[in-house]
C-alpha cells in the first residue's frame, strides 16, 4: 500500500482549524486564533534559561544531567535516550549508561543513584528485578569499562542487549546479557500469557554487521541492491528473538531470527522496501535515513491482543505474536513521504496505530515552514481485519528553526476514559498531546517548547530536545538529551477538564515501558463518570438543566458515599443516569452503571 504526496504546502493556520472540528465548534474561535499568533515560534534561544511556551501544560521539574553523565550538547558519549519506570523511579537510558530518578513526588523528583556502562543508544527496558539495555557502538565492552574496545575485532566487546539484576536499585548486578550481529538499537520486551516463566525480547540492530571472528554466525551483504536476495544467511532482514527465563535470566539466548521482512512468493529476505542509496526524498533531497527495510528501528508489542507493530525504516508492519517466539506478519504498508518508519504506538482498544518518521535522524531540523505536513510526521492507521488503514498524517503544527533539531519522536497513551489521547516528544520541538479518538482528524490539546538551544554554537545547531515522553501514573515524564530529566504535569482546559485528568491519573502501574503496551482498565470512579459527562458537555450532548442535575446528583453521592450512606448514593446515581439521558449502552451510563456496582 502506498500513499502520493500531498501539494498543498504546509500553513499550521489550515491544519490547528482543521483540527478542532473534532472537539466542536465552540472550540474553534479560540483554537484558530491560537494559531494566528503560536507563541512557540520566535522564542528566545537558551540552554537552561531559553524561551519557554506552554499551554494545557505546565513544566514541573527539571533536573540536569549532573557527572558522570553530564556534557556539552552534541556530545554523543552523554546524550540521554529513552525511558523506562519500576515503582516510584524512572530509568532514565544514557549514551554513557543509566541513571535512576526517585519520582515519587513527580513535582519534586531526585537523582537517586547512576550507573556508567557506555556503550551508545541506552534504551532501558524493566521488568520485575531485571533492567535491559540496549548497546550498539563498538566502544561498549563486557565489562562497562570506559577505555573502549579498539580494534575491527575485540573479544572484549559487547554490543546487544545488556541484563542487570536491580533487586537492589542502587546496585545493579550485570548478568552476562546476549550478544547479537547488529548490537541493539531497541529492544521491545514481548510477555507470554501463556508463559509467565519466560518473557521475550524483540531485538532490533541498525548497526554494521560484526565480524564473525568476533561473533560466530554474523554474515553481512550489502541492502544496496533490488534484486532479491535469497541465499546464505546474512544477519540483514531479520529480527533476534532472545528468550530470557525469568529463574535464571543469565541464560538469556536467542532462541529464533525470524525473517518478518520476506517475500511469501519468492522467498526473498529483502521482500520489502529496498529504496537505493541516493533515492530522493519528496522534498528534492536524497532520503536520510534511507527508507530500506532490512531490520525494524522499533518494535511496540501489545501480547494481550496478540499483535506487534513494527516501525522498520522502509515499512510500517503489523505482526502476530501470539507466539512470542515465531512472530508473523500480517500485513506492511509503505509510504514515499516517509523517509525512516521509527517508532509506533498502540491505543488503548489496540484498534489504531500511530507511526512517526523520523526523518533526518532526530539531528536535523524538519519543522522548517518549508516541511510538508507529512513530512517527519506521524502517520495513524486504523486496523481492520487484520490490516492497516490510513486515515491521516499529524505533523507538531508550530514552525521550528533550522537550530532545532525537530522531527515526529517517542510517546505513549494517556489512559483518559473515552478518548484515544497521545504524548509526543518531538525533540527541539517540545512535547504535543493530542487527541486522535477520530483518526482522520487529530487535534493538539496541549504542549511545551522551548527556544533553540544556543551551547556551544550561538548561531548552528545544537543537539537537544525531548527524546522520549511517557505519561506515567499520573504525569508526563520527559528524558531530554541535553537538558536532563523533567516532569510535567497536565493542567485543565476546554479540551481536557480536570476530571479526564483526574481519572487518567487513577490507573496506577508498578512498571511501565512504553515498547509492551498493556490493556488498561479504570475502575469504577466518580472521575471516570464526570470525565463521560464533560465529553457529553463537549460534545453537546449534555447541556443546560439536564447537565446541571446529573452533576448535582454526582456531587451528593460522592458526599454520601463518604458517609457510608450506600442507598442514598444508588438513588442518586439512577438519577444522574436518568437525567443524563444517556442510552443504557452508552460510555455515561455504563460507567454510572458500574459505579453503582461497587455501591450495591
Amino acid at each position: 500500500m502506498k500513499f502520493t504526496r500531498q501539494p498543498t504546502r504546509w500553513r499550521k493556520r489550515t491544519l490547528a482549524a482543521a483540527g478542532a472540528l473534532l472537539l466542536g465548534a465552540s472550540l474553534m474561535s479560540a483554537t484558530a486564533a491560537a494559531a494566528e499568533d503560536d507563541p512557540r515560534e520566535g522564542l528566545a534561544p537558551g540552554y537552561f534559561d531559553a524561551g519557554l511556551a506552554a499551554s494545557n501544560i505546565e513544566l514541573l521539574a527539571s533536573l540536569p544531567r549532573v557527572a558522570p553523565f553530564d556534557a556539552p550538547p552534541g556530545n554523543f558519549g552523554f546524550v540521554n535516550s529513552d525511558l523506562a519506570f519500576t515503582g516510584d523511579h524512572a530509568v532514565v537510558g544514557n549514551f554513557n549508561g543509566f541513571q535512576v530518578y526517585d519520582v515519587t513526588d513527580a513535582a519534586a523528583p531526585t537523582l537517586r543513584n547512576s550507573f556508567v556502562c557506555p556503550g551508545g543508544q541506552g534504551d532501558v527496558s524493566v521488568y520485575g528485578n531485571l533492567l535491559f539495555m540496549s548497546v550498539e557502538e563498538t566502544r561498549g565492552r563486557i565489562d562497562c569499562g570506559t577505555q573502549g574496545a579498539p580494534g575491527a575485532v575485540n573479544l572484549e566487546r559487547f554490543r546487544g542487549v545488556r541484563i542487570f539484576d536491580i533487586t537492589d536499585i542502587d546496585n545493579p548486578v550485570q548478568l552476562p546479557g546476549v550478544q547479537t550481529c547488529r548490537g541493539s538499537h531497541t529492544h521491545t520486551l514481548v510477555t507470554d500469557p501463556d508463559d509467565p516463566a519466560n518473557i521475550y525480547i524483540y531485538n532490533s540492530g541498525t548497526s554494521n554487521v560484526r565480524s564473525p571472528l568476533e561473533l560466530a554466525g554474523c554474515e553481512s551483504v550489502s541492502s544496496n541492491t533490488q534484486a532479491p536476495i535469497t541465499e546464505g544467511n546474512p544477519t540483514q532482514w531479520r529480527i533476534d528473538v532472545i528468550k530470557v527465563p525469568l529463574a535464571a535470566p543469565a541464560t538469556a539466548a536467542i532462541v529464533n531470527q525470524p525473517r518478518i521482512f520476506s517475500d511469501p512468493d519468492t522467498g526473498a529476505f529483502n521482500g520489502l522496501q529496498n529504496t537505493l542509496s541516493g533515492t530522493l526524498h519528496p522534498s528534492g533531497t536524497p532520503y536520510s535515513p534511507l527508507p530500506n527495510t532490512n531490520t525494524c528501528h522499533d518494535i511496540t508489542a501489545y501480547p494481550e491482543i496478540g499483535l506487534a507493530a513494527g516501525a522498520c525504516q522502509g515499512n510500517g508492519i503489523l505482526i502476530d505474536i501470539s507466539d512470542p517466539a515465531n512472530p508473523v506478519r500480517l500485513d506492511a504498508v509503505s509510504d514515499p513521504n516517509f523517509s525512516y518508519w521509527h517508532s509506533a504506538t498502540f491505543n488503548n482498544d489496540g484498534t489504531k496505530v500511530i507511526f512517526t518518521d523520523e526523518w533526518g535522524g532526530g539531528t536535523s531540523a524538519r519543522c522548517r515552514e518549508t516541511d510538508q505536513p507529512q513530512w517527519g510526521a506521524d502517520a495513524l492507521f486504523d486496523i481492520v481485519d487484520g490490516k492497516l488503514q490510513f486515515a491521516s498524517y499529524y505533523k507538531l503544527p508550530a514552525v521550528q528553526t533550522t537550530q532545532e533539531n525537530c522531527v515526529a519522536h517517542n510517546g505513549s497513551i494517556v489512559p483518559v476514559p473515552g478518548r484515544d489521547i497521545l504524548v509526543q516528544a518531538w525533540y527541539q520541538g517540545g512535547v504535543s498531546v493530542i487527541d486522535f479518538t477520530d483518526t482522520a482528524n487529530p487535534v493538539e490539546i496541549a504542549y511545551l517548547d522551548r527556544g533553540p538551544i544556543d551551547e556551544p554554537n550561538a548561531t548552528g545547531l545544537n543537539l537537544g530536545g525531548y527524546w522520549s515522553t511517557y505519561w506515567y501514573n499520573g504525569n508526563v515524564l520527559g528524558s531530554e538529551i541535553a537538558r536532563g530529566f523533567e516532569t510535567l504535569g497536565l493542567t485543565p482546559s476546554a479540551m481536557m477538564s480536570a476530571n479526564e485528568i483526574a481519572a487518567a491519573g487513577e490507573i496506577q502501574l508498578s512498571e511501565f515501558n512504553a515498547q509492551l503496551q498493556t490493556t488498561l482498565v479504570h475502575a469504577p470512579s466518580f472521575a471516570v463518570v464526570r470525565s463521560y459527562v464533560d465529553q457529553a458537555e463537549r460534545a453537546g450532548t449534555l447541556t443546560g438543566k439536564a447537565l446541571s442535575e446529573v452533576r448535582g446528583h454526582l456531587d451528593k453521592a460522592e458526599a454520601l458515599a463518604a458517609k457510608g450512606n450506600d442507598q442514598s448514593v444508588l438513588d442518586h446515581l439512577a438519577n444522574a443516569a436518568r437525567k443524563s439521558g444517556a442510552a443504557a449502552d452508552s460510555d455515561l451510563a455504563q460507567a454510572i452503571a458500574a459505579l453503582a456496582g461497587t455501591f450495591s
